[in-house]
């Protein structure tokens, strides 16, 4: 009975101390855990803050290991990421200044805007001109504290060169466009404001030395033309056809410069003051047929006809007749220079529904696709192909003119087959 006793507590004993020394055991590798996880909170903590230098120290244990090299490499990861963005930020900056720096430079004033017509941004050059010291003294205000757009009612998106005068430089003068910014949430809008007052200097000066150089132009020419008609008229003497010849040929000399000296004041009026009518009703076939009338001669010496096909119905219209006259006169002159061939030029009216056409056609030399849609640009000529004096005014002012009656002239034309102007102008209601 005693030794059953004695083996048992000796049994309970060997428990005991096994389990001591398995606890034992068990704390340490728990404490080994702990200080590797203490090592990795450590070590996480140090990225969340920006040190992405730290490491874990490498541990003989695979499993540990495995968690070692795996947190190594995403630290290194991102060190490597940070060092790209840090690049990409580094060069943004750069470009961001070249941007800013180009920007101020320029000779236009920039504003951002929003909706509500605060400004969020201004260049130097706005600042100048607002009278402003610091940028920052600007952003927030309202844009209209500074500016007064000339139309009251324009709405700032649809601003295209228009005047604006802005208040801190009262002598100056500026124009200013307006552009939406896409892509954005929030509606912003970038103005930009052009000093254009050295330039309205030189176009007044420019405006005031071509009316100065037509007018004392024209007064010798027009004393030219009356003293060739002295002479033509015998006042001074009997004349030799010779000289009867040449002074025919100085008159009509004369009188094309005097056309091309009145062509150039009539394009400055018009730039100046506008185009002014004084209309009458005009009906068309029989004012038509005069002005043919009045060129026939001009084209036989060139051995041309003018065949004129009046309309059925006598359309009539709301004109001025000299303005009119200008149009239907150029557009039969270019007619006659341009045709070398025997084919009549051909002056169709035709009537529609509420407007009528007036077709000037010729079958000459014509105009080349590349120059068909300039044809009507101020300065352009084609009288050089021809060695023939011309300013390149005339199709300008004709368009002009007819703009002004509410209708316009168009142009087709195929090279050496046929050219034909086409005058459209509002029936008369």
């Amino acid at each position: 009975m005693f030794s059953y006793f004695y083996i048992v507590n000796i049994c309970v004993i060997i428990l005991f101390v096994c389990l001591f020394f398995i606890t034992r055991r068990t704390n340490k590798r728990w404490s080994k855990i702990n200080d590797y996880l203490g090592k990795v909170t450590t070590t996480v903590d140090s990225v969340r803050y920006g040190d992405l230098t730290t490491k874990l120290n490498n541990i003989d244990h695979p499993t540990y290991q495995n968690v070692t090299e795996s947190i190594n490499r995403m630290v290194e990861t991102l060190n490597d990421r940070e060092k790209m963005i840090a690049e990409y930020q580094a060069e943004l900056m750069n470009q961001n200044r070249l941007l800013e720096s180009v920007i101020n430079s320029l000779s236009d004033g920039i504003l951002i805007i929003n909706d509500k017509f605060e400004i969020l941004r201004a260049t130097p050059k706005i600042l100048k001109w607002f009278g402003i010291k610091k940028g920052k003294n600007i952003i927030g205000k309202n844009v209209f504290d500074f500016i007064q757009l000339a139309d009251d009612n324009a709405n700032t998106e649809k601003l295209n060169n228009m005047e604006v005068f802005i208040k801190h430089s009262p002598t100056s003068s500026f124009i200013i466009n307006s552009q939406p910014l896409i892509h954005i949430e929030k509606k912003r809008y970038v103005l930009i404001i052009k000093d254009i007052t050295k330039d309205k200097e030189v176009d007044t000066l420019k405006a005031d030395f071509v009316a100065t150089l037509t007018h004392d132009l024209k007064v010798p020419i027009v004393a030219a033309a009356n003293m060739i008609d002295l002479f033509l008229n015998k006042k001074f003497g009997e004349i030799s056809d010779k000289q009867e010849f040449a002074l025919k040929n100085m008159k009509s000399s004369n009188k094309e410069l005097l056309n091309l000296v009145q062509i150039l004041l009539d394009t400055y009026k018009i730039s100046d003051k506008g185009i002014e009518l004084y209309k009458e009703n005009i009906a068309l076939n029989p004012y038509l047929n005069d002005v043919v009338d009045e060129m026939k001669p001009i084209a036989a010496e060139n051995n041309i006809n003018i065949q004129f096909i009046p309309s059925p119905e006598n359309p009539v219209v709301s004109g001025d007749t000299t303005q009119l006259q200008r149009i239907f006169k150029n557009l039969l002159s270019n007619a006659i220079d341009h045709s070398h061939t025997q084919k009549d030029i051909e002056v169709i009216i035709k009537n529609h529904s509420t407007y009528v056409t007036i077709s000037v056609i010729d079958y000459g030399q014509g105009i080349s696709p590349d120059e068909i849609n300039m044809v009507f640009n101020k300065y352009y000529s084609a009288a050089k192909k021809l060695r023939k004096v011309g300013t390149g005014l005339g199709l300008y002012l004709s368009q002009k003119i007819a703009e002004a009656h509410g209708g316009e002239i168009t142009a087709e034309s195929e090279e050496n087959v046929r050219t034909e102007f086409c005058v459209k102008l509002p029936l008369l209601n």
